[in-house]
């Protein structure tokens, strides 16, 4: 029992698989990614970090501490400065004053008063003192009390680094949390920074090879070389020890995190690619797309919801970040992810379906208004359209009087615009009656007077044909009748000067020589008037045509053989390429070999001797195609148009035997049988080219 097996490929099942497919993987990197954020405060780059010295916390720990003991020696110096006012400036003191002043001015409403008089400002300034006048002399207190309690945040904050040691002075004030500050004894730690003026080293070496280090460190470097300060820093084994525990364990946690959102990424791309390609369809074959109640929303406002959902989602992201909703993280994206899959799978479909711009709310309303304007001025005759225009445009300036010169100045514009038109279709009528049949009425546009002049440009056109066409018939007419006078007569005036001199000869020897040369005249004119007679015959097509199913290689191949006479006396070499394979094709052997013959009979006249002769057979499923090709003996100064015509030849001095009408009675014959026929030249390279219909199937 033959058991057939059912095509999965786009069943519905897969597809909703698929579908939950991209839905976890698309949550699972989004929230893993979200997590990563959190527990590294916002930097991915501890993944990329290849020991704890070269990475970025180290290097913001280092540059806190300087930062700090900086602060606490230049600015602060110690407490006991602080609390005589000496971190206090007059500066600082009169930008308070002034603060309080414009305080002043803003509650007693006197912003409007002019200050630049100088009675004025001293009444102010008067009024001032008196209503803030214990603010004033609090001033210098309060900033003292800042100073200090900035101090201690200083202290604190080098308080929290556990296992650390610094010592750093400006030659007169020092602060240090060891009683030996020799740096020698500094290096003895795992890891240190020693800076003053005769040295500058950081312990580790590898710290200065990390990126992170001139945009850190090396700067509160500078700063200290600036300001002629001597830090000292070290850290003990305790604390580098649990700094680099807990850097490896970050990092592994990040390792295995972007792992996972590389696995998370690639099942995305895989599943999603999976729904693209066969969302819509039924099987790969399937042209339609078949939508549903979902795509019937409008694109536009399609595209509005998906960037809502983005916004809904990162409003909610902002809220597990300030209040740590963690579990509804996983939940919430998950449910956002898929309306938005669904509506960008909808959109997809209508890229399949073409109707991505067409499916939009804005040119649906855009189309109808557009429809509606247009069924109304298209239908009826030119007085309906003036009578709506009438109607329609003081409407238009009536709803527009906001800015009706512009209205205005628009219809004017357009009135005038048609009113030129009209003139250009005038005077373009008036110069082709007068005979200037190239003239083009260039009126664009699809409207009224558009379509006149198109109307009237087809005209002319038709009349610029028709000239052309009857200057050139007349033209072939005088060169036929003047080739055809001249061919004829070649020989017929030999024939009539031998017959003469026949008469006169008394020399039997004489007579045969005369007598053998008007036989060959007279050959000569027989092939001009039947060459003549089966030109017109076949021109008119009133030779009869037998069609009958003919191998086309055969065909050539045996005539050839025939004419292996003629062909060694050429001395040419014929290269035939054709497929193994017979092709046959429906036409009249008779007729087709003629068509040949002719070909070759020009080939055996024209082409350089001992040169080689390509005839390629082609099937190009629809037709056969016969090339023949050779090198011309003469130099082909003419185009292959005029090679056409009859009569005409590529020997323009006429010293040859042909009478050509050999192209123009094969071009005959060919269009007799359905077939086409052509000549290209490149140069002294003929090219003959015969494309016969190919209407039987199943050439063996």
């Amino acid at each position: 029992m033959d058991i057939k097996s059912k095509n999965y490929s786009h069943s519905v099942i897969v597809k909703i698989i698929m579908f939950m497919i991209v839905i976890t993987c698309f949550t699972g990197a989004i929230t893993t990614f979200v997590y990563l954020l959190e527990n590294e405060q916002g930097t991915l780059d501890i993944a990329f970090e290849d020991s704890y010295y070269l990475g970025n916390e180290y290097m913001r720990t280092n540059q806190d501490i300087i930062n700090n003991l900086t602060r606490i020696i230049k600015e602060f110096k110690n407490e006991e400065y602080i609390l005589q006012g000496g971190t206090v400036t007059e500066d600082e003191i009169k930008r308070e004053e002034e603060e309080l002043f414009s305080q002043h001015q803003h509650d007693f409403n006197n912003e409007e008063m002019d200050l630049n008089d100088k009675d004025n400002y001293k009444k102010a300034y008067a009024d001032f003192k008196e209503a803030y006048g214990e603010e004033i002399s609090q001033i210098k207190e309060r900033l003292i009390k800042q100073d200090l309690k900035e101090y201690n945040r200083c202290l604190k904050r080098l308080q929290t680094y556990k296992g650390m040691i610094f010592y750093a002075s400006d030659g007169k004030n020092q602060i240090t949390t060891s009683s030996d500050i020799s740096k020698k004894y500094f290096k003895t730690f795992p890891s240190y920074m020693v800076f003053d003026a005769d040295e500058k080293e950081v312990y580790p070496q590898e710290v200065k090879d990390s990126k992170y280090y001139d945009w850190t460190l090396s700067y509160a470097i500078d700063e200290l070389e600036q300001q002629d300060l001597d830090i000292y820093i070290a850290f003990s084994d305790e604390f580098v020890n649990s700094k680099i525990n807990k850097w490896v364990a970050a990092k592994v946690m990040m390792t295995d995190g972007l792992n996972r959102i590389a696995l998370f990424l690639l099942g995305l791309l895989i599943s999603f690619l999976y729904l693209v390609f066969t969302i819509g369809r039924k099987s790969f074959k399937d042209k339609e797309v078949h939508l549903n109640w979902v795509d019937k929303l409008y694109n536009d406002i399609n595209v509005v919801l998906c960037f809502g959902l983005i916004v809904l989602w990162v409003v909610f992201m902002e809220d597990v970040y300030f209040r740590s909703t963690d579990r509804f993280l996983i939940p919430v994206t998950a449910f956002i992810a898929s309306l938005g899959l669904i509506l960008v799978l909808s959109l997809i479909k209508h890229i399949k379906n073409k109707t991505i711009i067409k499916h939009t709310l804005l040119y649906s309303l855009l189309y109808r208004i557009f429809k509606f304007g247009k069924d109304v001025y298209g239908n009826g005759n030119v007085g309906i359209k003036i009578i709506v225009i009438i109607i329609g445009y003081p409407l238009l300036v009536a709803a527009t009087f906001f800015m009706f010169p512009v209205t205005i100045g628009v219809g004017a514009w357009l009135a005038l615009k048609r009113v030129k038109e009209f003139n250009a279709i005038k005077e373009g009528v008036e110069k082709i009656k007068n005979g200037d049949v190239h003239h083009i009425v260039d009126v664009p546009g699809n409207g009224e007077f558009g379509k006149l002049a198109a109307e009237i440009n087809g005209i002319a056109e038709g009349l610029n044909k028709a000239v052309y066409n009857e200057i050139k018939s007349e033209r072939l007419k005088t060169e036929l009748i003047t080739n055809v006078s001249h061919d004829i007569r070649t020989p017929l005036t030999s024939i009539i000067t031998y017959i003469d001199l026949l008469k006169k000869e008394k020399d039997p020897l004489k007579s045969a020589e005369y007598i053998e040369i008007i036989d060959r005249k007279a050959e000569r004119l027989k092939i001009l008037t039947d060459d003549l007679f089966e030109a017109a015959k076949a021109s008119s097509g009133s030779i009869p045509v037998n069609y009958e199913k003919i191998d086309i290689v055969s065909l050539i191949t045996q005539g050839l053989g025939e004419l292996d006479d003629k062909i060694k006396a050429s001395q040419l070499q014929f290269k035939i390429n054709h497929p193994k394979d017979k092709m046959f094709i429906s036409a009249d052997g008779r007729l087709l070999w003629r068509a040949i013959e002719n070909l070759l009979s020009n080939i055996f006249k024209y082409a350089l001797k001992g040169s080689r002769i390509y005839i390629d057979i082609e099937d190009l499923e629809n037709e056969i195609m016969i090339t023949i090709k050779n090198i011309s003996a003469y130099e082909l100064n003419v185009s292959a148009d005029e090679l056409m015509e009859r009569f005409k030849r590529g020997d323009e001095s006429r010293s040859s035997q042909g009478s050509g009408l050999g192209l123009s009675i094969a071009k005959s014959l060919i269009d007799l049988q359905k077939g086409r026929f052509h000549i290209e030249i490149d140069g002294d390279l003929f090219k003959a080219v015969i494309r016969m219909p190919n209407n039987i199937k199943g050439n063996e």
